[in-house]
């Protein structure tokens, strides 16, 4: 009797560090855990479309993680405006950085990519990136690739 608890106990330890693991892993996948930016300054970056960009989607500069999109709004002129939290040690970016919405693999997340600019200024807190480049939206591609090959066609 005393043997069957202990493996009862043994597999009750080993389900629940399974379900720990569990719950981490999608933690991550599905990017919800905090990005250490504990310390961070917000700037604003107006786009003409974000594609399928989410809140808490990564920033990055040349593939490592730098910051996370905190908001998303519609301004009073129709554009996408994305506010970007940017870890503090991060703070000696150029205040002509460009940000451009790419997608990780041909199907992947949408994340914003930062590329510092030459400016002698940084930004700061509350500034706005003016050199953006909305994200690249397939189904538009495919759809004028497809009208324009219907028109071409001889009647």
């Amino acid at each position: 009797m005393a043997g069957n608890k202990s493996l009862e106990l043994v597999v009750g330890v080993f389900v629940l560090a399974g379900i720990v693991a569990l719950s981490w892993l999608a933690l991550k996948v599905g990017n919800l855990s905090g990005a250490g930016l504990e310390n961070s300054y917000s700037v604003t970056a107006r786009f003409d479309n974000i594609g399928q960009l989410k809140v808490k989607a990564p920033i990055t500069i040349g593939g490592v993680l730098v910051g996370r999109v905190s908001n998303i709004r519609i301004d009073d002129n129709f554009y996408a405006v994305t506010t970007l939290d940017i870890g503090s040690k991060y703070n000696n970016l150029p205040k002509d950085t460009s940000a451009t919405i790419l997608t990780a693999g041909l199907l992947g997340e949408q994340y914003i990519s930062l590329e510092p600019g030459g400016d002698d200024e940084s930004l700061v807190n509350g500034d706005e990136l003016t050199l953006t480049q909305s994200a690249f939206i397939l189904e538009k591609i495919i759809s004028q690739f497809l009208f324009s090959q219907a028109e071409a066609t001889p009647k």
